[in-house]
């Protein structure tokens, strides 16, 4: 089942009619909004605005972890990633579209980054940490769709909830990022630790501030932001029916990463790890 995180702006999936609401609890605490089962031409997704239903919460303050791990326990194998972005290539203009591939970790210590931990032990590899299947297939969708979309971007997370500066602008750029977001760390790693396939679609609002002259305001940021979101709304729409079936080596990202024996852990423990592993 494909399940999908809406970012700023985007609190429902278009057309799709809601089946179910569900008021979930995880081991984590809970996820940032009620998760929506949707019907889209008589197939079911799942759907999740990670800021709220009423952007109540800073990139810092999403749980992530209790997001990822709702999504795990609805049934969800891939996951779409909707996040506004500022670009820090020319080549990345205010209202084209990104497939990101890689990550750098910028943010400062204030979210939590992995389900192991207290007596939870594993190390998974986040070498490629996107779906690389789910992801061809999502672009040559959004090329079929007419979009402006270019593929394999580098994206560089932050803390916020502050604009960056210039100077941090310029530092991202010699990293050789492509873009800056500030929600698409933890959630990619965590979906490899729960075995989903995870493809992030970054729209383009700003140039950054790496850019002279180009600085944008928060409102201007969000006017362009809501434009995009029209067209992403009729790409969700009219393309999910098209992806493939979910079968690739992200679902078992697990295999030989956990050093913990599942038969050895408290039972609160031993109920995450299956969550994770199915």
């Amino acid at each position: 089942m494909i399940g999908i995180i809406g970012g700023t702006g985007l609190y429902q999936l278009g057309r799709a009619g809601v089946k179910e609401e569900l008021d979930m609890d995880t081991p984590f605490g809970k996820p940032s909004a009620h998760i929506k089962r949707v019907t889209l031409k008589n197939k079911d997704y799942i759907f999740l605005p990670r800021h709220g239903e009423n952007h109540q919460y800073l990139p810092h303050e999403v749980n992530y972890a209790a997001n990822i791990y709702a999504l795990k326990k609805l049934g969800v194998s891939q996951i779409i990633s909707i996040s506004a972005v500022g670009s820090l290539a020319e080549k990345f203009r205010p209202g084209d579209f990104v497939i990101i591939k890689q990550y750098i970790d910028s943010t400062k210590g204030l979210r939590r980054h992995s389900f192991f931990g207290q007596g939870l032990v594993g190390h998974v590899s986040t070498a490629d940490p996107t779906c690389s299947r789910l992801s061809a297939a999502i672009f040559e969708r959004a090329r079929h769709f007419n979009m402006n979309i270019h593929k394999e971007a580098t994206y560089v997370c932050i803390e916020g909830p502050r604009l960056g500066t210039r100077a941090e602008s310029l530092h991202f750029q010699s990293m050789s990022a492509d873009i800056v977001g500030m929600t698409n760390v933890p959630e990619a790693f965590l979906a490899r630790e729960a075995q989903i396939c995870y493809s992030s679609i970054g729209v383009v609002t700003d140039y950054d501030c790496w850019k002279t002259g180009e600085a944008a305001n928060t409102q201007e940021i969000l006017d362009r932001y809501n434009q995009s979101l029209q067209l992403i709304n009729s790409f969700l729409n009219s393309q999910l029916n098209e992806l493939p079936a979910n079968n690739c080596s992200c679902r078992q990202s697990l295999k030989t990463a956990l050093l913990s024996d599942p038969r050895k852990l408290p039972y609160e423990k031993s109920e995450i790890i299956e969550v994770l592993q199915k």
